[in-house]
């Protein structure tokens, strides 16, 4: 089994032999009224909903619990009082069935999200090694990946990440939380060439998007002087082209890394590996360059305790296991 409480989404799952047999995600929707994450309201909502979702979860896997062989559970990173729900959760269920407690790191879990098999005839799954785009709300990594337990960052934002850009700029054009999913909507029906904003210029394969969102917060400020309906008469292609601008500077790193490292396979992983203007960029970019693509279904791109099962499963086949004295870490690298 496996349980996720980094963030906002209190999620459970079962894995059998690397097969999945249920995933349930309770998300908060207490959040949009404040327009993003309260730490103090999540790790309410995790202790209201971390029971419900397990007992669903196993439910859906049609098992018992005294089925269940091991309990894998995120650690970190997150938000410390939600990963603390996950976490005691995690120790108090392994104490009662008498099985062993695995800590998984959120980041490695997304990355191994692509290993999730459907069934016993599933066999999508990348080769090593390969190279991994991760992209959230709070990460925009590029990651070279060896094994199932040996991955290396090799860029990585250095100030705000992909989505956070996503949400930021869609807050100031009053689109709500979670911005991301919106802007991706509109930006269908947008010219995606019409407006032009700032590219970082930062060396190697590091992002950077802060000058992103000051540049497009400017640019509103200036039209609005002008026209105070310029946002709502031209919503569509400011997304769009908003959209196109953060692509552009994800798929060119991205590229260049792949290109350096002679890797032909590349995957991408995290919440906004959702958005349609990315998967259509990585089937243009498996055309043109002739790589080999891995991109997830969208019940394991946001958080989800299916990720942390897969991942909690190759550990569990080498022994790998934690003391009931481990502690939740808000920060920690992959």
């Amino acid at each position: 089994m496996g349980i996720e409480s980094s963030c906002d989404d209190t999620s459970a799952a079962v894995i059998r032999d690397g097969i999945i047999l249920s995933n349930v995600i309770a998300g908060q929707a207490v959040h949009e009224r404040y327009g993003g994450v309260v730490p103090e309201l999540a790790s309410r909502a995790h202790q209201q909903n971390i029971i419900p979702v397990v007992h669903d979860a196993l439910k859906q896997a049609k098992i018992a619990k005294e089925e269940i062989s091991a309990v894998a559970f995120t650690r970190g990173p997150g938000l410390l009082g939600s990963l603390l729900v996950g976490t005691s959760f995690a120790k108090g269920f392994s104490s009662a069935l008498n099985i062993p407690m695995i800590e998984v790191n959120h980041l490695q879990a997304h990355v191994l999200a692509h290993f999730i098999k459907e069934d016993e005839n599933d066999a999508d799954q990348p080769s090593f090694p390969f190279l991994c785009l991760l992209v959230s709300g709070g990460n925009s990594q590029i990651i070279l990946v060896k094994s199932f337990d040996d991955m290396e960052i090799i860029g990585q934002t250095i100030d705000d990440a992909a989505g956070e850009a996503f949400d930021k700029c869609a807050k100031v054009m009053g689109l709500g939380y979670p911005g991301g999913p919106v802007v991706d909507r509109l930006a269908k029906q947008g010219d995606s060439v019409r407006f032009r904003f700032s590219k970082p210029n930062i060396a190697g394969y590091d992002y950077s998007f802060s000058g992103l969102k000051t540049s497009f917060l400017y640019f509103l400020r200036d039209e609005l002087k002008n026209d105070s309906g310029f946002i709502d008469k031209n919503r569509e292609d400011l997304c769009a082209s908003l959209q196109k601008t953060i692509i552009d500077v994800l798929m060119d790193k991205l590229y260049h890394a792949a290109k350096d490292c002679k890797i032909k396979e590349v995957a991408v992983a995290g919440g906004v590996s959702a958005n349609s203007g990315l998967r259509n960029a990585f089937e243009e970019y498996s055309r043109k360059y002739g790589w080999k693509i891995h991109i997830p279904k969208f019940a394991y791109t946001t958080d989800n305790a299916a990720m942390v099962a897969i991942t909690g499963y190759y550990k569990y086949k080498k022994g790998e296991f934690s003391g009931y004295d481990i502690a939740p870490y808000a920060r920690v690298s992959i």
